[in-house]
């Protein structure tokens, strides 16, 4: 059974509080901002490998919301670092979904270094987070979720997806002051 990206993001939604911070990068950014806009979409598109980091920060500034990372496989291997600091961090409200496709997406679909060896469960763990696991079907993927979100993070989901639908890359909209204003305009209120 294959996983699509979008198919993932939407067994997501209905498990996402209007407290929620989700953080998003790249592609993941453009399907989840299609299929879910929501004024505490953090958009970090632009700085690709830092998803985990912002992730991090606003996990640590507001501890009484959970923070969701849609993180990419190209994004978190340019900043694997993060991962063992997040995990010393021991931040409770993280939980972090690596979106494996093996490929640099938006970049032209470049396969990343040694893609298919690549275990970022393992490498959560190794890293000392509180628990992560694979997933590479919807099923076991959409029965699992209700219990890592409400366990203590932080957490990883590594999922073995395929693109799915293609959704619109609207950069203007990501990198403009009023992506950025919205969304601290929600943190705030």
């Amino acid at each position: 059974m294959t996983l699509r990206r979008d198919d993932a993001l939407r067994a997501l939604i209905p498990h996402i509080r209007e407290d929620d911070i989700v953080v998003a990068v790249y592609q993941t950014n453009f399907d989840w901002m299609a299929l879910n806009p929501r004024d505490l979409n953090y958009v970090a598109v632009g700085a690709m490998g830092q998803a985990s980091s912002h992730g991090l920060g606003l996990a640590i500034a507001n501890p009484d919301r959970r923070v969701i990372v849609l993180d990419g496989d190209g994004s978190l291997l340019m900043n694997l670092g993060s991962m063992v600091t997040i995990a010393g961090a021991q931040v409770t409200n993280l939980y972090h979904f690596v979106f494996a496709n093996r490929v640099y997406e938006v970049n032209g679909s470049h396969p990343l270094p040694s893609a298919e060896r690549v275990d970022f469960s393992w490498m959560a763990l190794a890293a000392g987070y509180k628990d992560a696991f694979r997933y590479s079907d919807l099923d076991s993927f959409t029965e699992d979720l209700p219990a890592f979100l409400s366990g203590d993070g932080p957490q990883m989901a590594a999922l073995e997806i395929v693109a799915g639908e293609a959704y619109p890359r609207d950069y203007a909209y990501i990198h403009s002051a009023e992506a950025r204003k919205t969304f601290a305009d929600a943190l705030n209120r």
